[in-house]
């Protein structure tokens, strides 16, 4: 499977900071416009993500020729408005967000130890970080290193103002010991479970009807210390709106580890899969994703 991917967010940090100025003086739906009509024709052209994106509506989704090509076209422009929306919230705009499950959330940031939230490359997860936030318990948000240097300032800003730390992926695979140490200290650690990035140690689990892996890490990461856990998507609902998802994800924590990982993987999974047939344009994993 090629999996290969940038990581970072397009434009360098002068485009960025003009982008932010601009989305303070003007309403998100006209960029939403301009992207669809200029940016996202050229990216269709250009960008291999086009029959990545038909393949998945096409053989994974069951759409017709047709309905693939237009839902491919849909799918990058909401993945523009993500990226839009993403920056309007760093110019101080608000989005209307609808939580289903954040009792389940409260519940265990009640409770003394630490637990995991896993997601997923669906949606606008990074709101997540900005509205399901708690007083007594920081949340760690695992992050890629190399994002451009204006996101990670804005998300700092932002962050700072959540109770919520950012963990950079590393390559020497230092992330681990903040993990360890959040996780030690009763936090909150947030990670993406569906992507394998290169890593050796994956999981394999039949997804959308063909069989994908999925990285081992965040699933030994909470099985080996018996944490709970939650799925946790955000997804677009609406032009000003984002609903987010809050699933928490059953294994029997009496098994044996190598059971453990397998219950607690295929309760991510199922839950992924339910999402993405609920939203099924907002699936932003733009490499082969099957073992096909």
């Amino acid at each position: 499977m090629n999996n290969n991917w940038a990581g970072t967010t397009y434009g360098n940090e002068w485009m960025h900071r003009w982008l932010i100025r601009l989305l303070r003086h003007i309403d998100t739906r006209v960029l939403y416009v301009f992207v669809a009509v200029f940016v996202i024709p050229v990216c269709l052209m250009l960008n291999p993500s086009r029959g990545i994106i038909y393949r998945y509506f096409r053989q994974r989704i069951g759409y017709g020729r047709l309905k693939s090509a237009w839902k491919t076209y849909v799918n990058h422009c909401l993945f523009g408005q993500v990226v839009v929306d993403k920056f309007a919230m760093y110019a101080g705009k608000k989005f209307n967000i609808e939580i289903e499950g954040a009792e389940q959330f409260t519940e265990l940031t009640k409770q003394k130890e630490g637990f995991v939230m896993l997601s997923a490359h669906i949606g606008n997860y990074e709101i997540a970080g900005y509205t399901l936030v708690s007083k007594v318990k920081r949340l760690n948000a695992l992050v890629f290193a190399g994002e451009k240097a204006s996101v990670m300032r804005n998300r700092s800003k932002m962050f700072a103002e959540t109770n919520t730390n950012m963990i950079a992926i590393q390559p020497d695979m230092s992330h681990l010991f903040e993990i360890d140490k959040a996780l030690t200290n009763g936090e909150i650690v947030s990670m993406p479970a569906d992507r394998i990035n290169g890593s050796q140690k994956n999981i394999g689990h039949v997804f959308l009807g063909a069989k994908a892996m999925f990285p081992l890490g965040p699933f030994s990461v909470a099985t080996m210390r018996g944490l709970d856990v939650l799925a946790v998507n955000v997804m677009k609902s609406s032009l000003r709106g984002y609903k987010i998802y809050v699933t928490p994800l059953a294994y029997d924590k009496g098994a044996s580890r190598q059971e453990q990982v397998r219950q607690l993987s295929s309760a991510y999974v199922a839950e992924l899969e339910k999402r993405v047939w609920q939203y099924p344009t907002q699936w932003y994993n733009y490499f082969e994703f099957w073992q096909i």
